[in-house]
């Protein structure tokens, strides 16, 4: 759409309010709206002031002031609002220089996209997420200085097989065994169904939908590749989608990585192709039909893993996941099919067109704007140095013999340890001032400040259970 034709839908739909959507620094989506009637052709270019200092992670308090400037393409009518409503993504600029605002994740993916431009190597990179997320029928949680605790419950739950419902119809997907039982075993295909048909009424098409592996109201959609800026809205728009949907039915949706104890997480696995003049750069004749080009991409992917988790797994729940078993990704590998690879090499089709290198470690709770962009930024480091991504890891991990296993690396135990290996390894993604010095350093500190000293220091409940008689 141009502004002329975003006007136009908001006369003919009756619009009532323009929503301006933006998003923070860890990941969450931000937004205030204007009437209607208030938007013109001139608010395209010069924007609207807002107050920085109140968003996560961006202004000082004596430099608040920043620009919303919305961009037309994104413009849809909410279907979630009472009241006809249009919303706009936005991208932020400073209202003195009026440059793009360098900490704004959108514009730090969209100067990715320019830098792999000029390098010369691609000219589109492509990128395909699975969300993983729950639905839980109720959720409670609380934390103060005297208590913590949470709960969840849902119908699904193998923990309910005994509840008195009144009735208890069973069909209580068994632990670990939720992945693809038909209804009623499989409760939320209805509610999926809705979310996939919400979103492609939206304008983001769906490759499949189904129930995953966890009990307890474990699913997953699986959004068709899209260029990276565009796919990282499309997954800000999903989660807005499937929380509001499951809101709707009296449900409530979750992306936390690790809700359960003992039961498998919830990632983003993300598929990555890179086009140039439309012609697929990652096909070949190597190893699982790749070419050389993609296994120096895969190399690059894997030396800067640990540093990349800082963003692909950017919550101390994270690594909760992050743990043998369940099919966690934990090995710094590539295969084309084992699964416990951080990297693997989808085998499904012959096509050149469908060659793709599957980033197993993100889960959903990753800024995907960021994510996407040190992906690439990764990628093309070990396309530029041809770095070499060694012997790919083909074997089941559980019968390997001790001493074969212990030579493959591991991604890193907990969220401090990935901003450890941010802190050493962050030159590559500096390039082309895709990301700052800034950037990775408010990245560090308010994760490190806010989340893992702040976990660090609190009491925790299971520590009542092993230490509360010593």
């Amino acid at each position: 759409m141009t502004p002329r034709e975003v006007l136009a839908l908001i006369r003919q739909r009756e619009v009532a309010a323009v929503d301006f959507r933006f998003m923070d620094f860890p990941g969450v989506w931000q937004h205030f709206a204007v009437p209607a009637d208030s938007l013109s052709e001139a608010t395209f270019e010069e924007g609207l002031g807002f107050d920085g200092s109140s968003v996560v992670g961006w202004r000082a308090i004596n430099e608040a002031d920043l620009l919303v400037v919305p961009q037309p393409e994104t413009a849809l009518i909410d279907p979630f609002a009472t009241r006809p409503t249009l919303t706009m993504i936005c991208n932020i600029h400073d209202p003195i220089t009026r440059q793009d605002y360098t900490r704004d994740p959108r514009n730090i993916a969209r100067k990715a996209v320019n830098y792999m431009r000029a390098t010369g190597i691609a000219d589109t990179c492509q990128i395909a997420p699975e969300l993983e997320f729950f639905v839980f029928d109720d959720v409670r949680f609380d934390h103060a200085g005297h208590q913590a605790f949470h709960v969840v419950d849902s119908v699904e739950g193998a923990w309910n097989r005994g509840r008195v419902e009144n009735p208890n119809l069973g069909y209580k997907p068994r632990t670990g065994l939720g992945y693809f039982p038909v209804p009623p075993t499989d409760s939320l295909a209805d509610l999926r169904t809705e979310m996939a048909q919400i979103l492609q009424e939206c304008g983001i098409p769906i490759a499949a939908h189904y129930h995953e592996v966890a009990t307890g109201g474990q699913c997953e959609i699986d959004l068709v590749e899209a260029s990276l800026v565009e796919a990282a809205d499309r997954v800000m728009l999903a989660k807005y989608v499937i929380r509001n949907a499951a809101r709707r039915h009296g449900r409530t949706a979750t992306f936390l990585p690790k809700p359960i104890y003992g039961d498998n997480g919830s990632g983003m696995h993300t598929h990555l192709t890179l086009w140039k003049d439309d012609q697929p750069l990652l096909a070949g004749a190597g190893y699982a039909d790749l070419s050389d080009l993609a296994l120096h991409a895969i190399g690059g992917l894997l030396r800067h893993a640990a540093a990349l988790c800082a963003f692909a797994n950017p919550t101390t729940n994270s690594y909760k996941r992050l743990v043998p078993g369940f099919e966690a990704p934990t090995k710094l590998a590539y295969s084309r099919r084992n699964r416990t690879a951080v990297i693997r090499i989808p085998v499904y089709s012959p096509s050149a067109r469908q060659r793709r290198i599957e980033f197993r470690a993100p889960d959903a709770a990753a800024n995907p704007y960021l994510l996407f962009s040190a992906m690439l930024m990764a990628a093309l480091d070990g396309i530029q140095n041809r770095i070499y991504p060694g012997d790919p890891l083909d074997k089941d991990i559980y019968d390997l013999p001790p001493e074969e296993l212990s030579g493959v690396p591991e991604t890193p135990r907990s969220l401090e340890e990935s901003l450890d290996a941010l802190r050493r390894d962050h030159d590559f993604l500096l390039r082309g001032d895709v990301f700052t010095e800034d950037v990775i350093d408010t990245w560090i500190w308010y994760k490190q400040t806010h989340e893992v000293e702040a976990i660090r220091t609190r009491p925790h409940p299971y520590e009542f259970v092993l230490y509360y008689d010593v």
